[in-house]
């Protein structure tokens, strides 16, 4: 099969409860109100969950050697994270888009094996996604 990529870009939103201190996970929500034990929780108010993102992706973070570069970009401020799909990620929930350094998949899953989780973002990308006006842009590069 030759290698296929495809991006979705999704945009949200700083605030100011977000902690990333949590070590296995980081999560995007559509939601537009975050508790301090939200501690996972790195942007706000997204524009798509995982239900709203393409069949095509989907489709290709399923198989079973899918890659998945994660980009989250807060002004100048720019971060990578590498995971993997999984044939088992139904990538389904309204609200929220999960990625975990474990391989636990539910419906609020996005990616597993991810080399960071929250608490491992740098202070200054941090620093910046506790703004509420600050614009987050998250892209998401799925290839095989």
């Amino acid at each position: 099969m030759h290698n296929a990529e495809v991006i979705e870009t999704v945009l949200a939103y700083g605030h100011k409860n977000i902690q990333a201190t949590h070590a296995t996970t980081f999560e995007i929500t559509k939601e537009n109100h975050l508790t301090r034990e939200g501690d996972c929780i790195i942007a706000v108010s997204a524009n798509k969950s995982l239900q709203d993102l393409s069949l095509r992706f989907k489709n290709i973070l399923r198989q079973k050697n899918a890659k998945l570069k994660i980009l989250v970009e807060a002004g100048q401020t720019a971060e990578v994270v590498n995971a993997f799909g999984s044939p088992r990620l139904t990538m389904t929930h309204e609200a929220d888009m999960v990625v975990r350094k474990s391989e636990y998949i539910c419906d609020r899953t996005l990616a597993i094996k991810a080399d960071k989780a929250a608490n491992e973002l740098s202070k200054k990308l941090v620093a910046k996604l506790k703004d509420p006006t600050q614009k987050v842009k998250i892209t998401l590069i799925v290839n095989t």
